[in-house]
């Protein structure tokens, strides 16, 4: 079977970059060590060849089909929730105490990489579940959890997160299902209302679907401060152990370019107003709450478009290096023999691109995998600042690897030129697959809006304070310590002061300006901060493997780790010089135009 990921490379961002054996001497994570670590990771690797990835091109082609009134989705789908279930994927990260592996966030980040880079719509399924699990885990009533998290720890029910109304889209302000009481204590709710675009709504391959749906209780303030959140299963129990509709309809199934394996679906809540919904936590709190699982996706949807980024960035890498077409520049004799296309200045560097954008996203999203890990296990004193500064870069690690694995993936498609424009190869479909990840959990715009309106001033900026400490906490490193990688860790650094320098031009700009001004060019923002974080973490990962080639202990991995680094800072580290510019710019086009002046 080609190969699809790099095992050598996650093992050693675990234990050269992130030092996962450190991590693992918190008291929450005490109970798991390398070889347990290694064996998690083998386990994910064998799944993944098994069950995953033989079915990933049947899936695309046998998309799920919507047949009297029920969604059916490909019979694997049912074996392999139940062997994710039964292997402890979906309570990796729960607690002990409620059955789950209590397993660092890092670790399972790894192993869900495999899974996407194996069969990307189908390791959604799970991944989703987990989520709403561990919400009821967190927030739900002793009833609600007995009634639902082992079930959906086990993959006997599917989880989903049902936000999106048909005339709401992601301005949440606007929801407008409704919720009302049936009971003195406020607990049972009738819904009423459609939810639009929901990931595994609907399918056979679970015998209920549970959503964690927003939807406002009557006489609740307007806005996102009336939201509350709700348990609603498409199936409920009545008395005792009989179970009934529960008034949940699937009226559509919305048919896709890429994601094909997983159904989204258009779903329409108490038609017949016996939709019952079961409050979780406090009433007008529900999107703080909603927050967690949508954070948690962010990031997820970052790691999945690094996981279709690494399966395109090796099929055009296997390719290249089999492929014979053309020759040299100099060389002048016709019947010469031809060379592989990897020899071509220019196929490297679509290759070196692709490297270097996938590697370095996964790096930052195994960098935000430590701070939620910190975050939750760390001491006390030290929680807030990883919990901000993950805040912070959330936005960043689900925006960069989205965009640019398109662009990535499309440097994998031109790579192969016409034959990867065909179904015979599955570049095709990894650019398709790749295209939703800009849109799910948020459009990058509004995740410039986030970051630049938000994030950079939340604690009076110190997330942004602590980030720019981490950064330069390499750069001085390599100063002292690395002396080989001085010149880049200088350029990283004038493009962090750069960083700085617009950042305090930007937030004076917030408090003279409208705010429509101030955020006019947020996604622009978002776009240099991601460059400058992905130099960051390529300066991360070049340290270890410089210090390996000064002890002797270098080999060709490490070698094309400091290439990669490299071509990084030569080729993508300069983009921020344009941006800043524009930044820079006291031009509000975008502002002064007419609506009508664009046709």
């Amino acid at each position: 079977m080609p190969e699809y990921y790099s095992r050598r490379n996650l093992d050693f961002l675990l234990k050269e970059v992130f030092d996962i054996e450190t991590l693992m001497k918190l008291d929450i994570y005490k109970n798991h060590d390398l070889d347990g670590v290694k064996m998690i990771l083998d386990a994910a690797g064998d799944l993944a060849d098994k069950e995953l990835r033989p079915y990933n091109e049947e899936m695309d082609r046998m998309e799920p089909q919507f047949e009297g009134g029920k969604v059916k989705v490909h019979g694997q789908i049912r074996k392999l929730l139940k062997k994710f279930g039964d292997g402890g994927w979906i309570s990796a990260n729960a607690s002990e105490a409620t059955g789950g592996q209590q397993l660092p966030i890092t670790v399972s980040s790894c192993a869900q990489f495999i899974f996407g880079a194996a069969n990307y719509s189908a390791s959604v399924y799970p991944f989703l579940t987990a989520g709403a699990a561990r919400l009821i885990e967190e927030y739900g009533s002793e009833e609600l959890k007995e009634t639902y998290v082992s079930k959906l720890y086990s993959g006997a029910w599917q989880g989903t997160m049902a936000m999106t109304e048909p005339d709401a889209g992601s301005s949440l302000s606007d929801v407008t299902t409704s919720a009302e009481p049936l009971d003195d204590e406020g607990t049972v709710y009738s819904i009423v209302g459609q939810k639009i675009f929901i990931s595994a709504g609907d399918h056979d391959a679970v015998g209920n679907v549970v959503h964690l749906m927003l939807a406002r209780i009557k006489g609740a303030p307007e806005g996102t401060k009336g939201l509350s959140l709700f348990v609603v299963p498409q199936k409920r129990f009545k008395e005792g152990d009989q179970v009934v509709m529960n008034d949940v309809t699937t009226t559509g199934l919305y048919h896709k370019m890429g994601y094909k394996a997983a159904p989204i679906v258009h779903l329409s809540f108490g038609e017949k107003k016996r939709c019952f919904g079961y409050l979780l936590g406090k009433p007008n709190e529900g999107l703080s709450y909603m927050f967690q699982m949508m954070n948690e996706a962010r990031i997820g949807v970052g790691l999945s478009a690094a996981s279709i980024g690494s399966a395109a960035y090796y099929a055009s890498l296997n390719y290249a290096k089999e492929r014979p077409q053309g020759r040299k520049p100099d060389e002048k004799d016709p019947t010469s023999a031809q060379i592989n296309i990897i020899d071509h200045a220019d196929v490297r560097r679509m290759l070196f691109f692709q490297k270097a954008i996938v590697e370095g996203s996964l790096s930052l999203l195994l960098q935000c995998a430590h701070y939620a890990d910190m975050a939750k296990g760390g001491k006390e004193e030290i929680k807030e600042i990883y919990r901000l500064t993950l805040d912070l870069l959330t936005p960043v690690a689900k925006s960069y690897p989205s965009e640019m694995g398109i662009l990535s993936t499309s440097a994998a498609i031109q790579i192969l030129g016409g034959a990867g424009y065909c179904k015979d190869f599955p570049l095709e479909q990894y650019f398709r697959e790749m295209r939703i990840h800009t849109i799910h959990e948020g459009t990058t715009g509004i995740h410039g809006v986030d970051l630049l309106g938000r994030k950079i001033v939340m604690g009076g900026g110190i997330a942004f304070r602590a980030f720019t400490e981490e950064v330069s906490k390499s750069i001085k490193k390599v100063k002292l310590e690395v002396i080989e990688l001085s010149k880049y860790g200088e350029k990283l650094n004038d493009a962090l002061f750069r960083l700085q320098n617009i950042t305090m031009r930007l937030s004076t700009i917030a408090m003279k300006e409208k705010k429509e001004v101030f955020l006019m060019d947020a996604t622009l923002y978002l776009e240099l901060f991601g460059i400058v974080a992905i130099g960051w973490q390529w300066l991360l990962q070049a340290i270890p493997c410089q210090i390996a080639i000064n002890e002797n202990r270098g080999d060709e991995f490490y070698n094309s780790k400091i290439h990669t680094m490299r071509y990084y800072y030569e080729y993508e580290l300069p983009k921020t010089e344009g941006i800043i510019a524009r930044l820079n710019s006291s031009d509000k086009l975008l502002l002064e135009i007419d609506s009508k002046d664009i046709i």
